[in-house]
Protein backbone atom coordinates (compact mmCIF):
# COMPACT_ATOMS: atom_id res chain seq x y z
CA UNK A 1 0.00 0.00 0.00
CA UNK A 2 1.42 3.62 -0.81
CA UNK A 3 2.10 5.96 1.81
CA UNK A 4 -0.79 8.96 2.18
CA UNK A 5 0.56 12.03 0.46
CA UNK A 6 -0.87 15.52 0.97
CA UNK A 7 -3.06 16.71 -1.76
CA UNK A 8 -1.66 19.18 -4.08
CA UNK A 9 -3.93 22.16 -5.36
CA UNK A 10 -4.27 24.79 -8.31
CA UNK A 11 -6.94 27.51 -7.86
CA UNK A 12 -8.95 28.55 -10.43
CA UNK A 13 -11.05 31.67 -10.26
CA UNK A 14 -14.80 31.18 -10.00
CA UNK A 15 -16.29 31.85 -14.04
CA UNK A 16 -18.61 34.36 -14.24
CA UNK A 17 -21.12 33.67 -16.21
CA UNK A 18 -22.27 36.80 -18.03
CA UNK A 19 -18.76 36.97 -20.48
CA UNK A 20 -17.31 34.64 -22.15
CA UNK A 21 -14.22 36.53 -22.19
CA UNK A 22 -14.05 36.36 -18.32
CA UNK A 23 -14.57 32.41 -19.06
CA UNK A 24 -12.00 31.40 -21.18
CA UNK A 25 -9.27 34.08 -19.34
CA UNK A 26 -10.25 31.63 -16.14
CA UNK A 27 -9.61 28.88 -17.25
CA UNK A 28 -6.41 29.51 -19.54
CA UNK A 29 -5.30 30.10 -15.43
CA UNK A 30 -5.41 26.17 -14.79
CA UNK A 31 -1.86 25.34 -16.15
CA UNK A 32 -0.35 23.33 -13.46
CA UNK A 33 3.01 25.92 -14.00
CA UNK A 34 0.97 28.52 -13.72
CA UNK A 35 -1.15 28.03 -10.30
CA UNK A 36 -0.40 28.25 -6.59
CA UNK A 37 -0.07 25.02 -4.88
CA UNK A 38 -1.05 24.11 -1.39
CA UNK A 39 -0.73 21.29 0.99
CA UNK A 40 -3.38 21.20 3.37
CA UNK A 41 -3.37 19.19 6.74
CA UNK A 42 -6.17 17.67 8.00
CA UNK A 43 -8.81 20.68 9.95
CA UNK A 44 -6.86 23.45 8.02
CA UNK A 45 -8.99 23.47 4.89
CA UNK A 46 -12.04 23.96 3.48
CA UNK A 47 -15.04 21.62 4.14
CA UNK A 48 -14.62 18.24 2.70
CA UNK A 49 -11.14 19.03 0.86
CA UNK A 50 -8.87 15.94 -0.18
CA UNK A 51 -5.61 16.22 2.16
CA UNK A 52 -4.37 12.56 1.83
CA UNK A 53 -4.34 9.65 -0.73
CA UNK A 54 -3.55 6.04 -0.08
CA UNK A 55 -3.36 3.19 -2.73
CA UNK A 56 -6.61 0.43 -1.88
CA UNK A 57 -5.97 -1.96 -4.68
CA UNK A 58 -3.51 -2.30 -7.59
CA UNK A 59 -2.93 -4.57 -10.54
CA UNK A 60 -6.26 -3.86 -12.14
CA UNK A 61 -6.36 -3.16 -16.26
CA UNK A 62 -8.80 -0.73 -17.19
CA UNK A 63 -11.17 0.05 -14.24
CA UNK A 64 -14.14 1.84 -15.08
CA UNK A 65 -16.69 2.41 -12.96
CA UNK A 66 -18.09 1.29 -8.97
CA UNK A 67 -21.17 0.66 -7.61
CA UNK A 68 -21.24 -0.31 -3.76
CA UNK A 69 -22.81 -2.57 -2.14
CA UNK A 70 -24.64 -2.61 0.97
CA UNK A 71 -22.18 -4.22 3.20
CA UNK A 72 -19.69 -0.94 2.10
CA UNK A 73 -18.05 -3.45 -0.21
CA UNK A 74 -17.97 -2.38 -4.50
CA UNK A 75 -18.71 -3.96 -7.62
CA UNK A 76 -15.84 -2.76 -10.25
CA UNK A 77 -16.12 -2.92 -14.25
CA UNK A 78 -12.72 -3.72 -15.79
CA UNK A 79 -13.46 -2.33 -19.63
CA UNK A 80 -12.03 -4.61 -21.81
CA UNK A 81 -11.73 -7.38 -20.25
CA UNK A 82 -15.46 -7.54 -19.10
CA UNK A 83 -14.45 -8.70 -15.63
CA UNK A 84 -16.40 -7.91 -12.57
CA UNK A 85 -14.96 -7.94 -9.41
CA UNK A 86 -15.56 -7.30 -5.67
CA UNK A 87 -13.73 -4.69 -3.62
CA UNK A 88 -13.67 -4.51 -0.12
CA UNK A 89 -12.96 -1.28 1.93
CA UNK A 90 -9.94 -2.78 2.93
CA UNK A 91 -8.29 -3.43 -0.39
CA UNK A 92 -9.68 -7.15 -1.03
CA UNK A 93 -10.58 -8.11 -3.96
CA UNK A 94 -12.55 -10.87 -5.18
CA UNK A 95 -13.11 -11.36 -9.47
CA UNK A 96 -17.06 -12.54 -10.08
CA UNK A 97 -18.00 -15.26 -12.48
CA UNK A 98 -20.43 -13.54 -14.73
CA UNK A 99 -23.36 -14.78 -16.87
CA UNK A 100 -22.18 -16.78 -20.29
CA UNK A 101 -24.03 -14.28 -22.11
CA UNK A 102 -21.90 -10.90 -20.76
CA UNK A 103 -18.65 -13.49 -21.32
CA UNK A 104 -19.26 -13.90 -24.63
CA UNK A 105 -19.95 -9.88 -25.41
CA UNK A 106 -15.91 -9.22 -24.60
CA UNK A 107 -15.47 -11.50 -27.81
CA UNK A 108 -18.08 -8.84 -30.22
CA UNK A 109 -15.20 -5.96 -29.25
CA UNK A 110 -17.71 -4.06 -27.35
CA UNK A 111 -16.54 -2.49 -23.80
CA UNK A 112 -17.84 -3.03 -20.18
CA UNK A 113 -19.16 0.19 -18.65
CA UNK A 114 -21.00 1.31 -16.16
CA UNK A 115 -22.65 -0.88 -13.30
CA UNK A 116 -25.50 -0.28 -10.80
CA UNK A 117 -26.68 -1.78 -7.86
CA UNK A 118 -29.87 -1.97 -7.13
CA UNK A 119 -31.70 0.16 -4.40
CA UNK A 120 -34.44 -2.81 -3.82
CA UNK A 121 -31.61 -4.85 -2.80
CA UNK A 122 -32.83 -6.25 -0.13
CA UNK A 123 -35.58 -8.27 -2.00
CA UNK A 124 -34.34 -8.33 -5.96
CA UNK A 125 -30.14 -8.42 -5.53
CA UNK A 126 -30.03 -6.69 -8.89
CA UNK A 127 -27.39 -5.05 -10.82
CA UNK A 128 -27.25 -3.33 -14.08
CA UNK A 129 -24.44 -3.14 -16.38
CA UNK A 130 -23.62 -0.92 -19.71
CA UNK A 131 -21.90 -2.83 -22.31
CA UNK A 132 -20.86 -3.44 -26.16
CA UNK A 133 -21.92 -6.59 -28.53
CA UNK A 134 -21.64 -6.23 -32.04
CA UNK A 135 -25.03 -4.62 -33.16
CA UNK A 136 -24.49 -2.09 -30.50
CA UNK A 137 -24.93 -0.93 -26.49
CA UNK A 138 -26.99 -2.05 -24.56
CA UNK A 139 -28.48 -2.29 -20.59
CA UNK A 140 -28.89 -5.50 -19.07
CA UNK A 141 -29.71 -6.58 -15.32
CA UNK A 142 -28.00 -10.03 -13.96
CA UNK A 143 -28.70 -11.39 -10.30
CA UNK A 144 -26.22 -11.26 -7.49
CA UNK A 145 -25.92 -14.29 -4.84
CA UNK A 146 -22.47 -13.02 -3.29
CA UNK A 147 -20.50 -15.37 -5.38
CA UNK A 148 -21.21 -15.34 -9.44
CA UNK A 149 -23.66 -12.37 -11.46
CA UNK A 150 -26.23 -15.14 -13.23
CA UNK A 151 -29.78 -14.52 -14.51
CA UNK A 152 -28.62 -12.35 -17.14
CA UNK A 153 -31.71 -10.02 -18.71
CA UNK A 154 -31.36 -7.69 -21.68
CA UNK A 155 -33.25 -4.01 -20.68
CA UNK A 156 -32.54 -1.76 -23.36
CA UNK A 157 -30.94 -2.41 -26.92
CA UNK A 158 -30.65 0.27 -29.96
CA UNK A 159 -28.16 2.68 -28.74
CA UNK A 160 -25.39 2.84 -31.44
CA UNK A 161 -21.92 1.85 -30.69
CA UNK A 162 -18.68 4.27 -31.53
CA UNK A 163 -16.27 6.17 -29.90
CA UNK A 164 -18.39 8.83 -27.77
CA UNK A 165 -20.42 5.93 -25.83
CA UNK A 166 -21.29 7.80 -22.79
CA UNK A 167 -21.88 4.74 -20.49
CA UNK A 168 -22.41 5.65 -16.97
CA UNK A 169 -25.35 3.99 -14.77
CA UNK A 170 -26.89 5.44 -11.45
CA UNK A 171 -29.59 4.87 -9.88
CA UNK A 172 -30.96 8.67 -8.35
CA UNK A 173 -32.69 9.75 -5.50
CA UNK A 174 -36.53 8.70 -7.35
CA UNK A 175 -35.18 5.04 -7.35
CA UNK A 176 -35.15 5.14 -11.36
CA UNK A 177 -32.01 4.15 -13.21
CA UNK A 178 -30.04 7.23 -15.12
CA UNK A 179 -28.08 6.31 -18.17
CA UNK A 180 -25.72 8.31 -20.08
CA UNK A 181 -24.89 7.57 -24.16
CA UNK A 182 -22.87 9.22 -26.09
CA UNK A 183 -23.78 10.19 -29.85
CA UNK A 184 -21.44 7.13 -31.37
CA UNK A 185 -19.74 9.57 -33.53
CA UNK A 186 -23.30 10.65 -35.63
CA UNK A 187 -23.75 14.30 -34.26
CA UNK A 188 -27.44 14.88 -35.72
CA UNK A 189 -28.36 11.77 -33.41
CA UNK A 190 -27.70 14.01 -30.55
CA UNK A 191 -31.06 16.25 -31.35
CA UNK A 192 -32.84 13.81 -32.89
CA UNK A 193 -35.30 12.93 -29.56
CA UNK A 194 -36.30 8.82 -31.02
CA UNK A 195 -32.62 8.24 -31.25
CA UNK A 196 -31.09 6.99 -27.76
CA UNK A 197 -28.05 8.70 -28.75
CA UNK A 198 -26.23 11.86 -27.02
CA UNK A 199 -28.99 11.64 -24.45
CA UNK A 200 -29.57 11.30 -20.69
CA UNK A 201 -31.71 8.08 -20.29
CA UNK A 202 -33.83 7.61 -17.07
CA UNK A 203 -35.76 4.21 -17.01
CA UNK A 204 -37.41 1.89 -14.53
CA UNK A 205 -35.36 -1.17 -13.44
CA UNK A 206 -37.41 -3.21 -15.78
CA UNK A 207 -35.64 -1.13 -18.74
CA UNK A 208 -39.11 0.80 -19.15
CA UNK A 209 -40.00 4.60 -19.87
CA UNK A 210 -40.15 6.48 -15.98
CA UNK A 211 -43.17 8.24 -14.89
CA UNK A 212 -42.70 11.69 -15.76
CA UNK A 213 -40.78 11.21 -18.72
CA UNK A 214 -40.41 14.21 -21.04
CA UNK A 215 -40.84 12.91 -24.65
CA UNK A 216 -42.42 9.80 -23.23
CA UNK A 217 -39.56 7.25 -23.93
CA UNK A 218 -36.53 6.62 -22.40
CA UNK A 219 -34.96 10.12 -22.79
CA UNK A 220 -34.74 12.34 -20.59
CA UNK A 221 -32.27 15.48 -21.68
CA UNK A 222 -30.91 15.84 -25.18
CA UNK A 223 -28.04 17.09 -27.03
CA UNK A 224 -25.14 15.68 -25.41
CA UNK A 225 -22.16 14.40 -27.08
CA UNK A 226 -20.04 12.06 -24.88
CA UNK A 227 -21.57 12.13 -21.38
CA UNK A 228 -19.73 10.93 -18.45
CA UNK A 229 -20.40 11.01 -14.75
CA UNK A 230 -23.93 12.20 -13.35
CA UNK A 231 -24.77 12.81 -9.82
CA UNK A 232 -27.31 14.82 -7.45
CA UNK A 233 -26.32 17.28 -4.82
CA UNK A 234 -28.04 17.29 -1.18
CA UNK A 235 -31.13 19.16 -2.94
CA UNK A 236 -31.79 16.29 -5.48
CA UNK A 237 -30.17 18.70 -8.88
CA UNK A 238 -29.03 15.95 -11.21
CA UNK A 239 -25.20 16.94 -12.48
CA UNK A 240 -23.61 15.69 -15.60
CA UNK A 241 -19.57 15.54 -17.19
CA UNK A 242 -19.42 16.20 -20.71
CA UNK A 243 -16.60 15.23 -23.15
CA UNK A 244 -17.01 18.23 -26.03
CA UNK A 245 -15.05 17.96 -29.74
CA UNK A 246 -12.40 19.78 -29.42
CA UNK A 247 -12.90 23.34 -27.91
CA UNK A 248 -14.50 22.87 -24.76
CA UNK A 249 -15.63 20.20 -22.05
CA UNK A 250 -18.57 20.45 -19.55
CA UNK A 251 -20.77 20.52 -15.93
CA UNK A 252 -24.15 20.68 -16.86
CA UNK A 253 -26.87 21.25 -14.13
CA UNK A 254 -29.62 18.86 -15.70
CA UNK A 255 -33.16 19.49 -16.06
CA UNK A 256 -35.68 17.19 -17.86
CA UNK A 257 -36.45 17.90 -21.25
CA UNK A 258 -33.62 20.58 -21.90
CA UNK A 259 -31.43 20.27 -24.93
CA UNK A 260 -27.81 20.97 -24.33
CA UNK A 261 -26.48 22.36 -27.40
CA UNK A 262 -24.49 19.56 -29.17
CA UNK A 263 -23.73 19.87 -32.43
CA UNK A 264 -24.99 23.44 -32.28
CA UNK A 265 -22.93 24.26 -29.65
CA UNK A 266 -19.91 23.27 -27.58
CA UNK A 267 -19.22 25.15 -24.32
CA UNK A 268 -21.53 28.44 -24.17
CA UNK A 269 -23.58 29.96 -26.68
CA UNK A 270 -26.28 32.52 -27.20
CA UNK A 271 -28.42 30.28 -29.40
CA UNK A 272 -31.78 30.05 -28.27
CA UNK A 273 -33.33 27.28 -25.84
CA UNK A 274 -30.38 25.58 -25.98
CA UNK A 275 -28.67 24.92 -22.25
CA UNK A 276 -25.54 26.62 -21.32
CA UNK A 277 -22.99 24.75 -19.11
CA UNK A 278 -22.48 25.59 -15.54
CA UNK A 279 -18.93 24.99 -15.84
CA UNK A 280 -16.33 24.90 -19.02
CA UNK A 281 -12.92 23.31 -19.32
CA UNK A 282 -10.14 24.03 -22.43
CA UNK A 283 -9.38 19.94 -23.09
CA UNK A 284 -5.98 20.84 -22.93
CA UNK A 285 -6.25 23.06 -19.59
CA UNK A 286 -7.65 20.30 -16.60
CA UNK A 287 -10.27 19.28 -19.37
CA UNK A 288 -11.82 15.74 -20.69
CA UNK A 289 -13.85 15.29 -17.37
CA UNK A 290 -14.99 11.96 -16.40
CA UNK A 291 -16.32 10.90 -13.55
CA UNK A 292 -18.27 12.76 -10.63
CA UNK A 293 -19.66 12.50 -7.80
CA UNK A 294 -21.03 14.88 -4.98
CA UNK A 295 -20.43 14.90 -0.85
CA UNK A 296 -20.36 17.59 1.98
CA UNK A 297 -20.88 20.74 -0.40
CA UNK A 298 -18.89 19.91 -3.01
CA UNK A 299 -18.69 18.03 -6.21
CA UNK A 300 -15.44 16.29 -7.73
CA UNK A 301 -14.66 15.46 -10.52
CA UNK A 302 -12.24 13.16 -12.05
CA UNK A 303 -10.26 14.62 -15.47
CA UNK A 304 -8.68 12.04 -17.99
CA UNK A 305 -6.47 14.29 -20.17
CA UNK A 306 -6.47 16.88 -17.36
CA UNK A 307 -4.85 13.98 -14.56
CA UNK A 308 -6.34 15.76 -11.79
CA UNK A 309 -9.19 15.96 -9.57
CA UNK A 310 -11.35 18.86 -9.17
CA UNK A 311 -12.99 19.74 -6.34
CA UNK A 312 -15.88 22.63 -7.02
CA UNK A 313 -18.41 23.95 -4.42
CA UNK A 314 -21.41 24.27 -4.71
CA UNK A 315 -24.43 26.65 -3.69
CA UNK A 316 -27.68 25.89 -4.53
CA UNK A 317 -27.37 26.23 -8.30
CA UNK A 318 -23.80 28.39 -8.11
CA UNK A 319 -20.91 26.90 -8.23
CA UNK A 320 -17.75 28.32 -6.35
CA UNK A 321 -14.21 28.52 -6.93
CA UNK A 322 -13.00 25.07 -8.45
CA UNK A 323 -9.69 23.75 -6.99
CA UNK A 324 -7.12 21.03 -8.70
CA UNK A 325 -5.74 18.41 -6.61
CA UNK A 326 -3.29 15.76 -7.63
CA UNK A 327 -2.38 16.95 -10.64
CA UNK A 328 -0.34 14.66 -12.84
CA UNK A 329 0.80 12.96 -9.80
CA UNK A 330 -1.21 9.31 -10.68
CA UNK A 331 -2.05 9.62 -14.50
CA UNK A 332 -5.72 9.88 -16.31
CA UNK A 333 -8.30 9.66 -13.79
CA UNK A 334 -11.55 7.99 -14.76
CA UNK A 335 -13.96 7.16 -11.99
CA UNK A 336 -15.23 8.59 -8.02
CA UNK A 337 -17.35 7.89 -6.07
CA UNK A 338 -17.65 8.64 -1.71
CA UNK A 339 -17.49 5.95 -0.15
CA UNK A 340 -20.03 4.97 2.47
CA UNK A 341 -19.72 5.37 6.11
CA UNK A 342 -16.67 7.49 5.65
CA UNK A 343 -15.46 10.87 4.57
CA UNK A 344 -13.66 9.42 1.82
CA UNK A 345 -13.65 9.13 -2.15
CA UNK A 346 -12.48 6.50 -4.09
CA UNK A 347 -11.48 7.44 -7.53
CA UNK A 348 -9.35 4.77 -10.11
CA UNK A 349 -6.97 4.98 -12.53
CA UNK A 350 -7.07 4.98 -16.44
CA UNK A 351 -4.88 3.48 -18.67
CA UNK A 352 -1.73 3.22 -16.82
CA UNK A 353 -0.39 -0.03 -18.08
CA UNK A 354 -1.17 -4.14 -17.94
CA UNK A 355 -2.04 -4.55 -14.42
CA UNK A 356 -0.83 -0.79 -13.53
CA UNK A 357 -3.95 0.73 -12.46
CA UNK A 358 -4.84 1.52 -9.02
CA UNK A 359 -8.32 2.04 -6.81
CA UNK A 360 -7.03 4.81 -4.97
CA UNK A 361 -8.42 6.52 -1.87
CA UNK A 362 -8.86 10.30 -1.06
CA UNK A 363 -9.30 11.44 2.74
CA UNK A 364 -11.72 13.91 2.95
CA UNK A 365 -10.62 16.52 5.84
Amino acid sequence: MANPRQSRRIMLPTLAASSAAAVAAGLLALSPSGGASAQPRPGTGPAAAPFEIKTISSGWNFPWATSWLPDGSALVTERDSFQVSRLTQSGTRTRIPVAPSLAAAEKAGGDLLGIAVSPNWSRDHHVYVYHGVKEGNRIARMTYDGSTLSNYKVLVTGIKRGLHEGGRLKFGPDGYLYATTGDADTASDAQDKKSLNGKILRMTGDGKPAPGNPFGNLVYSYGHRNPQGITWDAEGRLWETEIGHNKWDELNLIRAGKNFGWPTCEGRCSTTGLENPARQWRPREGGVPSGLTYTEGALYVTSLKGQRLWRIPVTGSTLGTSVAHYVGEYGRLRSVEKVPGKRALWITTDRAGKDADRVLQVELG
